[in-house]
């Protein structure tokens, strides 16, 4: 049993508990990106629990592949897309949304078909060096540009308008955390690229404990009144 493996467990407890309560907004309110959001951290959950199993109880290739569908590929898009809901017309919303569709469609396939190798990848962590299939690592920069792009762009957008117009502070310090919050496993995973033990992992509980910290932030006003989104 790798002691490591209780960082993601609890980055699954956080997630979803986090999914949890942005769920439970959009069953009063029905705003999309809520829904989204909500999926997305769904995702966030399913990708480190994938990564508990693996340092408690060792390879299992099913567990692998949904680690890689859900935690390497779609979580950081559907996170964005919300944003893309927040911000953006309907109608250009409803057509990315369409494209992002299709798009995991074809990653779930491509990821349940892949080939894999577990010798390829260390004891300690999961790493999408396990995929010998040409073409489908490939996928990973493409969805998590997009929603690194959307997810970050849209918060800092947000937080420069608030500021700008002096309104809604509290929603500027909640939009800087959704940003810092998202970008953090992307720098984990650099540094777990460089050879630092657990480095991915704790990046990763990290960004989903600042996420959550961030919606909190940006929803609840300094007043006693509760705001629906940020």
């Amino acid at each position: 049993m790798n002691p490591i493996a209780f960082l993601p467990l609890t980055s699954m407890v956080v997630s979803l508990t986090f999914a949890g309560f942005v769920l439970r907004h959009y069953l009063q309110h029905h705003h999309t990106q809520l829904l989204l959001w909500g999926v997305g951290m769904v995702f966030y959950g399913i990708g480190s629990a994938s990564e508990a199993y693996y340092g408690l109880l060792g390879w299992n290739p099913t567990v692998f592949r949904l680690w890689y569908l859900f935690g390497a590929i779609l979580v950081a898009a559907w996170l964005g897309q919300g944003t893309v809901y927040l911000l953006a017309k309907k109608r250009t919303a409803n057509i990315l949304m369409g494209v992002l569709g299709l798009a995991s469609i074809y990653a779930l396939v491509a990821v349940f078909n892949a080939r894999l190798d577990p010798t390829l990848i260390s004891a300690s962590e999961l790493s999408g060096k396990a995929i010998t299939s040409p073409g489908v690592r490939l996928l990973t920069p493409f969805f998590n540009l997009y929603g690194t792009l959307t997810m970050v762009g849209g918060a800092l957008y947000s937080s420069v308008l608030f500021w700008r117009k002096r309104v809604l502070l509290h929603r500027v310090i909640g939009n800087v955390l959704i940003a810092a919050g998202a970008i953090m496993p992307a720098f984990g995973g650099t540094f777990s690229r460089l050879g630092i033990p657990g480095a991915l992992y704790i990046s990763e509980l990290l960004g989903a404990v600042v996420l959550f910290i961030g919606f909190l932030r940006a929803s609840t006003p300094i007043e006693s009144k509760v705001e629906v989104y940020a």
